[in-house]
């Protein structure tokens, strides 16, 4: 007895994997473009200079930036990072200032911009990468 329709489901099946990491990296994109955004509102402003250096990319932060957070796993992973050479402080500028925001000093208590953010948006970007998930698998299951 012959199973009719094996090599289309081969054939799915094997599309699946790239449709749904094209799916979950521009969902990740959208996400780490969000964490971002709030991050840049919660910041301490004096100059400006530190909310500007906030970003994200799919590869390695800049140089003398700090990675502050990531969002996905492998290589769906956007990493998310606070300054850059211009905003390292101290006599040897050996401190980036996005840290020492962040979690504070023994002279200056913290001024989290990012952690909650991220906290802020967390189950947003689980539900999002769930439904790109099944959105792509979905596509490639009703391709004839």
């Amino acid at each position: 007895m012959a199973v009719r329709g094996v090599d289309e489901l081969r054939a799915k099946l094997r599309a699946l994997p790239k449709a749904a990491k094209d799916e979950i990296r521009k969902v990740i994109a959208q996400s780490a473009e969000e964490v971002v955004a709030m991050a840049r509102r919660l910041v301490p402003v004096e100059t400006g200079q530190l909310r500007n250096t906030i970003g994200w990319t799919f590869g390695t932060p800049p140089e003398g930036s700090m990675a502050i957070g990531e969002v996905g796993e492998g290589d769906l992973r956007a990493i998310i990072y606070a300054g850059n050479t211009s905003t390292l402080v101290g006599a040897r500028k050996q401190f980036q200032l996005a840290r020492l925001q962040e979690f504070g000093t023994a002279d200056m208590p913290a001024n989290a911009f990012f952690y909650p953010s991220y906290r802020a948006v967390r189950r947003r970007i689980r539900g999002r990468i769930t439904r790109g998930t099944k959105k792509a698998a979905r596509a490639v299951a009703s391709k004839a």
